[in-house]
């Protein structure tokens, strides 16, 4: 919102409007005890330009550290384009309007969303996004348990994202009779088949594996798929890194049954932490239970081509824990955002950007492996993140630390026999300069 200041007589004008003398009168309920006197420490106000003067000194002292930092948030290039379209007026502003079909273009944009991440993961059908990766997660189990009312164990990989399995077992905490298990990964650094095979019986509700998984190592989905249909078990899907998806098979040509997982890569800026939003797909099947919004195309009275929301039940809202889902809101800006960037793209060159993304990842292995001799963690193929081992790490990251060099997230705080092991992350952000710096201050020169 741009500064719009107030005159003397504005504010006069303002508070006689309201009926009151001074300004200090619009707060009279809070009691004189709980107010502060004058700031007398703050300083006196500088113009905006002293401010970005200010500012601008204050990041250059910070410096700028090489980032190799993953672990489901991910910095890609985003095009101008995207943002400048997002933040006009009548996108900006239509937030999830509850006379949704006056809204024509903020319905056609999220049509638009969902048909392109029904394409990104090959699933029949996607709804209108979910508030992030990890509740998107949760939406699905909670699904697939309407869907296998009979049934109560969820399967869980232990290489899936630790948030997301955080988040999964307080979902499920007080549901009764549903039962939480988690499954190793093997030296693959993907699920372990065989245990799960083994696990698997007719009280299994579902199977959940990363594609790819927190280690960045892309699951096999084949004998999981085959394990799960002999059990009539669902199988779902969650991906971090959605960008993988216009390189890999996606997980709907795999024959999974619901395909979830955190969009912030698609043309959302890394900002402390958020925003980010979670998609969610489905086979058509299972489309009455799916959660959250869905937009759908129709005609109008005159023949002409409109939008809708449709399966989205108002009493949803009301309903606790017989509706179908709690949702109320969504991420409609971050959608509008993901639209926008896949449509700048396009296939092909999101294709091209999975492919600078797997080359860059790979290159850097590689050479941190051959020219510095730390050793690769898992043997599975990886997409744009791998765990390293690498012998005092602690030190070692505290070495690189005071080189502005951030090479990754050590992984001991969440697995205990991972306790020297480090996820790094490479992505187009990080050329072969950076690569250089990287591998040249690992080696010590």
């Amino acid at each position: 919102m741009p500064f719009i200041p107030h005159t003397e007589a504005d504010i006069a004008a303002m508070l006689k409007a309201v009926g009151v003398s001074k300004i200090d009168d619009l707060f009279d309920e809070i009691p004189p005890a709980l107010r502060s006197a004058a700031l007398k420490t703050v300083p006196e106000g500088l113009s905006e330009m002293d401010v970005a003067r200010l500012l601008q000194e204050r990041a250059e002292a910070d410096g700028r550290y090489l980032n190799f930092l993953g672990a489901g948030a991910y910095e890609h290039h985003i095009p101008a384009a995207v943002w400048q379209l997002v933040t006009r007026g009548e996108f900006y502003s239509a937030y999830t309007p509850y006379q949704a079909e006056a809204s024509q273009g903020t319905l056609q944009l999220l049509y638009e969303y969902q048909t392109m991440m029904a394409s990104l993961t090959g699933m029949d059908v996607s709804n209108a996004s979910l508030y992030d990766g990890a509740s998107a997660l949760a939406e699905a189990v909670l699904m697939a348990r309407r869907v296998q009312e009979s049934r109560r164990r969820v399967f869980i990989s232990r290489a899936l994202h630790p948030h997301y399995r955080a988040v999964i077992a307080t979902y499920l905490r007080n549901l009764e009779g549903v039962e939480l298990v988690e499954i190793p990964f093997g030296q693959s650094g993907g699920i372990d088949v065989e245990v799960l095979t083994h696990a698997l019986d007719e009280t299994a509700m579902c199977v959940v594996v990363g594609y790819p998984n927190f280690f960045g190592i892309v699951e096999d989905l084949r004998p999981i798929r085959e394990v799960c249909t002999r059990s009539g078990v669902l199988l779902i899907t969650v991906t971090t890194e959605p960008l993988a998806l216009a390189l890999l098979r996606p997980p709907g040509a795999w024959g999974a049954d619901i395909g979830v997982g955190e969009g912030q890569s698609l043309g959302v800026p890394m900002s402390l932490g958020g925003p980010g939003f979670g998609f969610f797909s489905c086979a058509k099947k299972f489309v009455r239970s799916m959660p959250g919004r869905l937009v759908g195309e129709t005609v109008d009275s005159e023949g002409r081509r409109g939008f809708v929301l449709t399966l989205s039940t108002r009493e949803q809202h009301i309903r606790r824990e017989k509706a179908t889902s709690n949702i109320c809101t969504n991420q409609n800006l971050c959608t509008l955002a993901a639209t926008a960037f896949m449509a700048t793209l396009g296939k092909s060159g999101m294709r091209r950007l999975a492919e600078i993304n797997l080359r860059h990842a790979h290159e850097a292995s590689d050479r941190l492996i051959g020219e510095t001799g730390l050793a690769a963690a898992f043997s599975g193929p990886f997409f744009n993140e791998f765990v390293l081992k690498v012998r005092g790490l602690t030190g070692w990251l505290q070495r690189l630390a005071a080189k502005r060099i951030v090479p990754g997230i050590p992984l001991g705080r969440w697995y205990p026999e991972l306790e020297d092991a480090l996820l790094v992350c490479v992505t187009e952000m990080n050329d072969k300069e950076e690569i250089d710096t990287l591998v040249r201050t690992v080696s010590g020169e």
